[in-house]
């Protein structure tokens, strides 16, 4: 049977998740392993250096770089408060005192008699992470921070903006070809993560953050829409930094798009469940997806076995298309020719034949597919 490899989509009703969460730069891991987690247990912490504060102190003062560490009022590693007075002068007869004022809370980090500078840092800025999943602490990685196993339905979108967030999943629609739309927003829905049908808007979106909502899953979004939400124009990028007080995923693509059927029906079923979603995306390279991780709750999954090796495209795999004219289709697969075959650009690529829904048959590269993995 003819095999071809592209790049997956998971839509998975149960597959164990291994969560690696690192801190930034050495720290404390919390958690041992074996210990059941929550998706805001602390599992590592470490402390970033605060912002240093420099003073040109000599000359504030009106003395030599070499005098400076006999005048200070405050000595290196000494804690200071913003507004304290650190050093002092005073001028000929003990007149026209010159005082030097701490910038900021913080420590005295180092007092020149080269440079006539007096350094204040700030205090180190506290840096924690969460779980994200509930589960168990599979293992640790010293200093560093922990990998968290959990048993979950796990559904990766193609677009995404906001990073991690977690929230109560629930159902705003009834009809994955429904839109989600401003008017069924309710002030119950705070601090939930909600699932919509083929559509938000950007009125929508803007409902959303005044009532608190995490995070909403849906199955697409105007382009302009998204621009005006966001302020300004992806472009080319990473997403999963934005600052909007909401995470989105979309589902299936730019425009109205219902929302595939697997896809919707898998969040009904866990419907009331504690979900964690992260927005970031690789637009365009496809090297990273914005995902839906949904624990599964009351069953015992220890002993289930992990989702099965990737097995590639075969005849009747389902694909997303990802390029126009059919972007955000799903198809099904007929026919993986072996040859190469030349496009209108001259190029000669692997092609693959599909089925669209209405019984058409047409021809792709398989650049411009992904896999829909189950």
């Amino acid at each position: 049977m003819a095999v071809a490899y592209a790049p997956g989509l998971k839509v998975t009703e149960e597959t164990i998740i291994h969560a690696e969460r690192r801190l930034p730069l050495a720290g404390e891991v919390m958690v041992k392993p074996g210990d059941k987690v929550s998706h805001d247990t602390v599992v590592a912490r470490t402390f970033l250096p605060g912002d240093v504060k420099p003073i040109g102190a000599a000359g504030q003062l009106g003395v030599e770089p070499s005098e400076l560490p006999n005048i200070m009022i405050k000595k290196e590693g000494d804690q200071v408060k913003e507004g304290e007075v650190i050093g002092e002068s005073k001028g000929l007869f003990g007149l026209f005192t010159s005082r030097i004022i701490s910038p900021a809370d913080g420590k005295i980090e180092l007092i020149s008699n080269v440079t006539g500078q007096v350094i204040v840092r700030e205090p180190p800025v506290p840096i924690e992470i969460t779980a994200y999943v509930d589960g168990i602490v599979e293992n640790i990685i010293p200093h560093e921070g922990v990998t968290v196993k959990t048993f979950a339905t796990f559904i990766q979108g193609i677009f995404g903006i906001g990073g991690e967030t977690n929230g109560v999943l629930e159902m705003v629609v009834n009809d994955p070809a429904e839109e989600l739309k401003k008017e069924l927003l309710k002030k119950e829905h705070e601090g939930k993560i909600l699932v919509g049908g083929s559509l938000v808007t950007m009125e929508t979106l803007e409902e959303a953050v005044r009532l608190g909502v995490k995070g909403i899953i849906v199955g697409g979004i105007g382009d302009q829409d998204l621009k005006n939400f966001l302020g300004y124009d992806l472009g080319v990028a990473i997403t999963g930094s934005e600052e909007k007080g909401i995470t989105l995923i979309i589902t299936e693509g730019f425009g109205k798009m219902a929302m595939a059927r697997k896809t919707f029906d898998l969040l009904n079923l866990r419907r009331g469940n504690m979900a964690s979603m992260n927005g970031a995306t690789q637009i365009r390279a496809g090297v990273m997806r914005p995902e839906i991780i949904i624990p599964i709750r009351d069953k015992e999954w220890v002993e289930h076995k992990e989702i099965e090796s990737y097995k590639g495209m075969v005849v009747g795999s389902t694909l997303r298309i990802i390029r126009e004219p059919y972007f955000g289709l799903l198809v099904k697969v007929t026919s993986l020719p072996v040859e190469l075959t030349p496009l209108e650009t001259e190029a000669k690529v692997r092609i693959v034949e599909v089925e669209l829904q209405d019984g058409r048959k047409i021809i792709l590269p398989r650049a411009n597919v992904e896999i829909i993995e189950s």
